[in-house]
């Protein structure tokens, strides 16, 4: 099996993409992850629903949406593009952007789940002992999170990996800018000698996939065995 340079790009493009959209939105994830485990407030059920929104709507409507607000018309790629010269609509970024959109439902469920697993009575005695919410958050919270914010971070990676559906609608599938491997397997079965190319890059999906899948597991056992050791 020999990747052509296509594909090699193709790769290479999507593990860009799936890193930068898993690096830049974790940060939101773990905190709007800790207001809808921890907060109660007006309005949370709205939060959750919009957080989980991009799962429930067909990925080109989400591909549609981000091309409206952050086209280069739209009014905030507008403002991007005079104030910072930066253009995500058909770009790589734009990919990221909509790689994190679509990953960002499924990482934010997986550590809220973690956080609401902390026992709150060991916040509570950390504020008893002065810690401040910001520190008992970094100190106590954030520790004993942290497979589920591994659990979250390699899904929300697998699933930008392969998201195909608002990426093409917001980026298109430009060759060398915007294909991705989904994009590019897509091309590839609109061709009637493409089965080889699409077999190819199929299998490399599922490599990567797999080869996160088990680092996180090997990350997640590494730290149950420095918890159980404190």
């Amino acid at each position: 099996m020999t990747l052509t340079p296509d594909d090699i790009e193709a790769i290479v493009l999507s593990v860009k993409v799936a890193v930068v959209a898993t690096l830049c939105s974790l940060p939101l994830a773990v905190f709007v992850a800790y207001v809808l485990a921890r907060w109660d407030f007006w309005g949370k059920a709205l939060l959750n629903g919009l957080v989980h929104l991009p799962l429930v709507l067909p990925p080109v409507v989400t591909g549609y949406v981000l091309l409206l607000t952050f086209g280069r018309r739209g009014w905030i790629g507008e403002y991007l593009e005079q104030c910072c010269d930066l253009v995500l609509a058909f770009r790589w970024t734009g990919a990221a952007l909509a790689a994190a959109v679509m990953a960002f439902p499924l990482t934010v469920r997986a550590i809220r789940l973690s956080i609401e697993s902390v026992d709150p009575k060991l916040e509570q005695a950390a504020s008893t002992l002065g810690a401040s919410p910001f520190m008992t958050f970094v100190l106590v919270t954030l520790p004993l999170s942290l497979p589920g914010i591994l659990a979250g971070t390699i899904l929300g990676f697998a699933k930008a990996l392969g998201e195909f559906g608002a990426t093409i609608t917001f980026v298109a599938n430009i060759p060398g800018q915007t294909r991705t491997m989904a994009t590019a397997i897509y091309t590839y079965t609109q061709s009637p000698t493409g089965d080889e190319g699409a077999f190819r890059l199929t299998l490399i999906s599922i490599g990567i996939a797999m080869l996160a899948l088990l680092l996180s597991e090997l990350c997640a056992r590494h730290i149950h065995r420095k918890a159980a050791d404190l």
